[in-house]
């Protein structure tokens, strides 16, 4: 037997666990309250940078023209959306309001910030994905993401989870 990891499930095919089951393995390396905190900030930030990623994708010059609300970001929170509404339809719902909450803030970037929504993304997610690996370093422990991509979605689920049970909200 290989001592390798075996490579990350398709979201698809990830999405068999329960969010409970995703969120006790993610829960696993985060127990510290300081790696805890930590992702309560950094976690959204390289979210929202992702999708700020996106959205710096070039739209063909035709497109604007016949479909103008065109984005990047919205086929991508499409492509997303069935596996969080997968782990279950409340969680969907937030995290489609999470992503609408990213997409708006990517727009007024876009409108009034004094740098290209591109450089601020690149900025927020280093800094983000610098202080998510002192919150591991902290926590002693790697990274959920390195034993499965999917892990890189559970997070802000997770999140989310919390704040439903804060609320006495099922998800």
């Amino acid at each position: 037997m290989s001592d390798l990891p075996s490579p990350a499930a398709p979201p698809a095919m990830a999405a068999k666990k329960s969010a409970d089951q995703w969120f006790a393995d993610y829960g696993g390396s985060h127990c510290h309250h300081a790696n805890e905190v930590i992702h309560w900030f950094c976690v959204p930030v390289i979210f929202a940078s992702i999708l700020g990623f996106v959205w710096t994708i070039p739209i063909p010059a035709a497109w604007p023209e016949a479909i103008p609300w065109f984005s990047w970001v919205l086929v991508a929170m499409a492509v997303v959306m069935p596996f969080y509404v997968r782990l279950s339809p409340a969680l969907g719902a937030g995290m489609f309001f999470f992503m609408s909450l990213c997409y708006t803030g990517i727009v007024l970037l876009e409108m009034w910030a004094p740098w290209p929504v591109g450089k601020i993304c690149a900025i927020t997610f280093v800094l983000a994905w610098g202080g998510q690996f002192v919150g591991h370093l902290i926590e002693g422990r790697k990274p959920s993401f390195f034993q499965d991509l999917v892990f890189l979605l559970i997070g802000p689920a997770w999140l989310l989870s919390k704040v439903y049970r804060q609320l006495g909200q099922k998800y």
